[in-house]
């Protein structure tokens, strides 16, 4: 990742929950986004199946009301910050049963930013004066979202 990428998501950590992350944080948070878009796939991909259709549609992804306000919040602050360049980058999966089409492809950023945005506000909220996140704040967040996604 170049310097200019690193500073984007330190900025956009600090804007989205008062956070400090370093290089240790960018690669556990590319290993959350990964995991956490290729969970939402797999449901994508049973709902798809479960429709009879060989291709995965961006309604099949289940996004919930929760995450759909984030990914807003997030682009709001995109404009600012402009991270969703690099996030296209992130936007990779392992091969599926069903094939996502392009329009699904399409939206992995603004959903990666949603839970990008989701996952830095759940700091917070566990520990709201937290400043810098440690593993053990980076596991608590996943177990986390890894009950609701």
């Amino acid at each position: 990742m170049t310097v200019m990428s690193i500073a984007r998501f330190e900025r956009f950590f600090r804007t989205a929950a008062g956070l400090d992350v370093d290089k240790n944080d960018l690669k556990r948070y590319s290993d959350f986004v990964d995991a956490k878009l290729y969970d939402l796939l797999i449901v994508a991909q049973a709902t798809a199946k479960a429709n009879g259709r060989d291709i995965i549609r961006t309604c099949d992804l289940p996004i919930t009301k929760g995450l759909q306000e984030s990914i807003h919040r997030f682009q709001k602050i995109d404009h600012e910050i402009e991270l969703k360049p690099i996030l296209e980058q992130l936007a990779t999966h392992p091969p599926l049963d069903r094939t996502p089409d392009e329009e699904t492809e399409a939206s992995y950023p603004d959903i990666i930013g949603g839970l990008s945005l989701a996952l830095a506000q759940s700091f917070k909220i566990l520990h709201p004066d937290l400043k810098n996140p440690q593993t053990q704040h980076w596991d608590e967040a996943r177990a986390v979202f890894g009950l609701l996604l």
